[in-house]
């Protein structure tokens, strides 16, 4: 007997309803994103390793998926560097490509490759899955998609002002209130880090740091210390732990902590400008809050950092995120572009709004219209018929074999299809047809002429 087949951890296979679902999620961004001029790429799956390795701190290159080389790989493997069984040492010999972790840094490759042809300031999206050796939970996949904004060639703050307003407006029509956009900056973290004397350790203090609504305050000191950041370090910091209140009052207290930091009041300032420009702007329905604790472990960033929290009580990590990377295409030679760019979680936002059943009904519906098939003469006559309706965009079939109507009809059942039409000998004779909508049981007979009548009712 053959072995049942599977699929990789992490991964899945999406239903037609699914995958109806995420197109209305992904048509959703994907419209705002063209609202608010960003201009559509992809790049391809995977890329050269050295373009990725290096870019995500030391916790993301360990997640980045490597491919082996094409042939005997191995071969390339002299005696000493086998024997060792490091694979640091071995990788480099075995593996030149790895798939993609996100879009970003793809992104910045693209920039530099295409720098002669791109108009500055240059705003694309792109919707595009990636790949990350994560242990699989819920609403953490290996193989996941991106929705990813990005700007460069400019550093104004109105640019990180925009990309909250985008935010604001996809979750808005989603009808996802109740989200929070938590707001912080690195030159802010990198200042703290400077206050408690713990700059030389500035990575594994902000690593900590951003782990705080997981693992609790005790966890994030406890790793603080395991990294080497001392107890007097880490008893000036707690403070800021648990600040609370409006966003301006956080910022009082921060501007009082940092006092004595250059990087950091910079950071305030543009923290402060950002907040005050958009309390003017109101959004419509997303939660704006300062969170000193919030880090995001990518090294890139530089400036403004978000991410975005699913509404309270919904168990759920991240649903977005992003920020300012000033010189993000440096690492590949192109210097001194400034960059600032969100990420939507699609997969993630799929859950939140499957758990609050914010899913229109009809996206259940794949067919507006199916004819029952009663034969090879009434089949034609039918697909005439559907011809004109899928002309005049209704979504129309014609059941494809003369099987008893009771089957049809089941099928059609099981589809959630509103409109079943019966084009039977007699119908065929008087050049009408029947239409039952399958939740009152009403039926109404059109002739063919008058088939834009019945258009009118969908």
């Amino acid at each position: 007997m053959a072995q049942k087949p599977s699929i990789p951890k992490g991964t899945r296979d999406f239903s037609p309803a699914e995958v109806a679902r995420r197109n209305y999620i992904t048509g959703i961004i994907k419209k705002h994103f063209e609202r608010f001029g960003f201009q559509p790429i992809e790049t391809p799956s995977f890329e050269n390793f050295d373009t990725l390795m290096g870019k995500y701190g030391d916790e993301g290159d360990r997640l980045i998926f490597k491919i082996l080389n094409s042939g005997d790989f191995i071969s390339k493997v002299d005696d000493i560097t086998y024997s060792s069984k490091k694979s640091s040492s071995i990788l480099p010999k075995i593996s030149d490509r790895a798939l993609r972790y996100d879009l970003t840094v793809p992104f910045a490759r693209y920039v530099v490759m295409h720098q002669n042809e791109i108009d500055f300031p240059f705003k694309r999206y792109q919707i595009q899955p990636v790949w990350r050796a994560d242990r699989p939970q819920k609403g953490r996949f290996r193989e996941f998609y991106q929705c990813d904004a990005d700007a460069v060639g400019a550093n104004s703050l109105l640019q990180e002002v925009e990309f909250i307003q985008l935010y604001d407006a996809v979750f808005t029509e989603l009808g996802l209130s109740g989200v929070t956009i938590k707001l912080n900056h690195r030159k802010i973290l990198s200042g703290m880090a400077e206050i408690i004397g713990a700059r030389h350790l500035l990575v594994d203090f902000t690593v900590a740091l951003d782990k705080l609504d997981k693992i609790g305050e005790q966890g994030v000191i406890q790793e603080m210390k395991d990294k080497g950041i001392s107890e007097n370090a880490i008893k000036k910091a707690a403070p800021l732990f648990s600040l609370s209140g409006t966003n301006a009052e956080k910022l009082n207290v921060l501007d009082s902590f940092l006092e004595g930091s250059e990087i950091g009041i910079e950071g305030a300032l543009e923290l402060s400008k950002i907040i005050n420009m958009l309390e003017k702007l109101e959004l419509q329905s997303t939660k704006l809050t300062m969170d000193v604790t919030l880090a995001r472990g990518l090294n890139y960033y530089t400036g403004a950092i978000f991410e975005v929290a699913a509404p309270e009580g919904i168990a759920m990590g991240s649903i977005g995120g992003g920020g300012r990377y000033d010189d993000l295409t440096g690492i590949f030679g192109l210097k001194d572009v400034s960059g600032v760019g969100i990420s939507f979680g699609l997969d993630r936002i799929y859950l939140v709004l499957e758990e609050l059943g914010l899913f229109p009904e009809s996206l259940d519906q794949s067919i507006d219209v199916l004819f029952v098939n009663f034969g090879e003469e009434e089949a034609l006559a039918a697909l005439t018929l559907v011809s004109r309706l899928r002309t005049a965009g209704i979504k129309a079939d014609l059941y494809p074999t003369n099987a008893k109507t009771q089957k049809q009809f089941k099928y059609a059942n099981n589809r959630k299809v509103p409109f079943v039409s019966l084009l039977g000998a007699e119908e065929l004779k008087a050049k009408t047809f029947a239409v039952k909508n399958m939740s009152s049981g009403e039926q109404i007979s059109y002739s063919w002429d008058d088939l834009d009548e019945f258009i009118k009712t969908l």
